[in-house]
């Protein structure tokens, strides 16, 4: 099966990756891979360091693809970051790394995802990389859009943009590669409005599903304002704890190496040094969890503006298809006992809960405020919102 087979509903794209796999003048040192969450990013920037790779543009059967795809090949570095932000001293090892020639690769390879995540002193010190790189160097960022990349990084890199894949191309996925049965796959292709990602994880996870039916309560818990704030902040405390424990799962053992890499642990006493690597790593779990819980929020968010979307969609009868089918008889309650225009106020006040999520505002907070006006919309009109 080809590399690109995993890059799905994105035919263009494909077809300009893969010609610069096999002619020199389609070819260049520095790519930008931009599109919407779940759009297929960061597989098609793997796809791509797999075909430059492959003597034969990405067979996905050779020693080259499988290495690439299961992040084993020792000329492709990808760096997903759960950071913040890509730390500067992270940038300078990739740029002492691409220095090299390759080891067994036909190129040296560097994947950076979230390359929106850079400041502007840490971008620096990849432009003189992008620059005047090495021949044998290929850079491939990804980003959601082009605008949220330093425009010094995006000037010197060519630019694919990938869009949302189709609902039937999501769901044909989940058939052919997670085996999920047709209805199941296409609830969790329209659920995740195309998220590959969500997708998939609807199909396979069953506590992904039963964070979504949380979710699609606080519509009805929206009855009243107390039970609105008490659904709200139940969400939060999950998303929280979820948030810690994922954390916790992946950098546990991490910190334990940590440890034994500064002579620590196992009973003995933690001297001044490793008290200040171990309270540097534990400053940086904390931040990644608090990252985790509020991307887990905004996911709920989103989810929940989809809700309201469908509401609106039958005040409205318009011709389009709902997102939440399987819960039609929900939807078409809520938008009996309300008027679009209430519709519409809580549709802002979700995303006025999404906006002061990304401002760090509190999460509790947020979703308190959002809470009360999903309850009693008419509170936003008396305050001229």
């Amino acid at each position: 099966m080809s590399v690109w087979e995993a890059v799905v509903g994105q035919d263009k794209v494909v077809e300009e990756l893969r010609q610069a796999t096999t002619r020199p003048e389609a070819m260049t040192h520095a790519w930008l891979i931009t599109g919407p969450p779940g759009s297929g990013r960061s597989v098609a920037a793997r796809a791509f360091a797999a075909a430059l790779q492959c003597a034969e543009g990405g067979c996905g059967e050779c020693q080259a693809c499988r290495a690439v795809l299961n992040g084993s090949h020792p000329d492709v570095l990808d760096t997903a970051t759960k950071k913040v932000v890509i730390a500067i001293d992270d940038v300078r090892e990739w740029v002492t790394l691409v220095a090299r020639t390759p080891s067994q690769g036909r190129w040296r390879v560097i994947i950076v995802e979230d390359a929106d995540r850079m400041l502007e002193r840490t971008g620096n010190v990849l432009l003189k990389a992008l620059e005047e790189p090495p021949s044998h160097t290929v850079w491939i960022l990804s980003a959601p859009r082009p605008r949220d990349v330093l425009v010094t990084i995006r000037s010197r890199c060519r630019q694919v943009a990938l869009r949302t894949p189709a609902v039937s191309a999501v769901t044909r996925l989940l058939i052919e590669r997670d085996g999920a049965n047709p209805e199941a796959a296409r609830f969790a292709a329209l659920a995740a409005q195309s998220h590959i990602g969500i997708a998939r994880r609807l199909v396979r996870d069953p506590t992904a599903v039963a964070r979504r039916r949380q979710v699609l309560e606080i519509p009805r818990a929206a009855s009243s304002v107390a039970h609105a704030v008490a659904a709200a902040g139940e969400l939060d405390a999950v998303a929280k704890a979820e948030a810690g424990a994922v954390v916790q799962e992946r950098e546990g053992a991490e910190r334990e190496r940590l440890l034994s890499q500064l002579g620590e642990g196992g009973g003995r006493k933690v001297s001044t040094f490793a008290r200040a690597r171990l309270k540097e790593f534990d400053e940086e779990s904390a931040k990644r969890a608090r990252r985790s819980q509020a991307d887990m929020l905004d996911q709920a968010l989103i989810d929940l503006l989809a809700f309201y979307r469908d509401v609106l969609v039958v005040q409205l009868t318009a011709q389009v298809e709902m997102i939440n089918a399987m819960d039609a008889e929900l939807v078409t309650e809520q938008a009996r006992r309300s008027t679009s225009r209430q519709t519409m106020i809580r549709l802002d006040a979700i995303e006025q809960a999404r906006r002061r999520l990304a401002a760090n505002v509190a999460p509790a907070l947020a979703l308190e405020a959002m809470a009360v006006v999903l309850a009693k919309p008419e509170l936003a009109l008396e305050l001229g919102s």
